[in-house]
């Protein structure tokens, strides 16, 4: 993708050490942004940001989402250190799978602490400072299973569905102060969160497939997605050429959720 106007702007991404997180860095680098990148696992974003090429303006910033306070203090410091935040990218989140019976208290909790209480955090930290200055875009990696009912998979598609919803509602309230909000909702991509999943002869193919048993339809472009098919969709919501599109919902599956 070309230059699309991101060049010498700053943007933050959380959960970006590793998969969709770590390839929305790298495409918002590669386009002249000036990335803060933010993860709870700071060994690995340290590996992750030491590995960027030296021309790249790519800075590590170990963060607990969860944290409201912990929070706070990034984008403060962000601020004050690097400049105005003017993108958003909310990529950090959690799995836990298994019937919806059997979910523990913790893993429930866990889960919206990570993928909806976090997301509200950062974005509520940075949308506060956009607002004076007019102008701003947050996008929230969200999921299909936000659309489709999923066997085993209800506390993440319930965080998924919130901080979605929650997202496109932020969009409605920030439009006057000419901050866009947006969700992309990949489907089944090659990251590790992904391959975690693969148990019990469960692999690739399966995926692809789709299983009856489970109700489950397969991908009709017969691949999973790359990290970079989602951080490229990212790449254009944050972009001057998606300028009039905000509380969308661009969903990144091959056509796993068979939309209309």
């Amino acid at each position: 993708m070309g230059r699309l106007g991101l060049s010498n702007r700053i943007a933050v991404v959380s959960g970006a050490a590793q998969g969709i997180g770590a390839a929305v860095v790298r495409a918002l680098a590669e386009q002249g942004t000036q990335v803060v990148a933010m993860d709870i696992n700071a060994d690995r974003l340290a590996e992750f940001a030491a590995g960027m090429p030296a021309h790249q303006q790519v800075l590590a910033h170990p963060l607990d989402v969860r944290d409201r306070a912990s929070v706070e203090r990034a984008i403060d410091s962000v601020e004050r250190e690097v400049g105005p935040v003017e993108m958003l990218v909310n990529v950090a989140g959690i799995l836990r799978i298994g019937p919806a019976l059997d979910i523990t208290d913790e893993d429930w909790a866990t889960v919206f602490a990570v993928n909806t209480f976090g997301t509200f955090c950062l974005s509520r930290a940075v949308a506060r400072r956009m607002m004076p200055r007019g102008h701003g875009a947050i996008v929230t990696i969200a999921s299909n299973a936000t659309g489709v009912v999923r066997k085993n998979m209800a506390a993440y598609a319930a965080s998924k569905a919130a901080s979605s919803m929650f997202t496109k509602c932020l969009g409605l309230e920030l439009a006057a102060y000419g901050i866009r909000c947006n969700v992309v909702s990949p489907g089944s991509t090659d990251t590790p969160m992904q391959q975690g999943m693969w148990t019990g002869g469960i692999g690739r193919r399966d995926v692809i497939e789709g299983c009856l048993a489970d109700h489950k339809v397969g991908v009709p472009l017969r691949r999973l997605a790359d990290p970079a098919d989602v951080a490229e969709a990212v790449i254009f919501l944050l972009s001057d050429q998606a300028r009039h599109i905000t509380m969308g919902d661009v969903y990144v599956d091959g056509g796993a959720s068979l939309r209309a």
